[in-house]
């Protein structure tokens, strides 16, 4: 599967223990905020985004909870050095 390099660094996130929050207007999706393991929000993640990772399954909400990676998006990101 083609993943662009913005999917693959907000996957990446996901992966290592990140959150999108979304915020609904009405039934609808208006905004999302990814925020990583620390609280910070990566500014790359936008909500064209968002709509292309979960169209192709690639992350995942349950009841209402923050979107997370799932395991289909978890088998497509591919490994990169974590810096810490």
């Amino acid at each position: 599967m083609n993943i662009s390099r913005t999917e693959q660094r907000v996957l990446h996130v996901l992966a290592q223990g990140g959150r999108i929050r979304h915020h609904r207007d009405g039934g609808r999706i208006v905004a999302v905020d990814c925020i990583d393991r620390d609280g910070n929000r990566l500014v790359d993640c936008d909500l064209a985004t968002f709509a292309r990772l979960r169209r192709r399954g690639l992350i995942a909400s349950r009841g209402g909870a923050p979107y997370v990676v799932s395991e289909a998006g978890r088998r497509a990101v591919r490994s990169q050095l974590d810096n810490r």
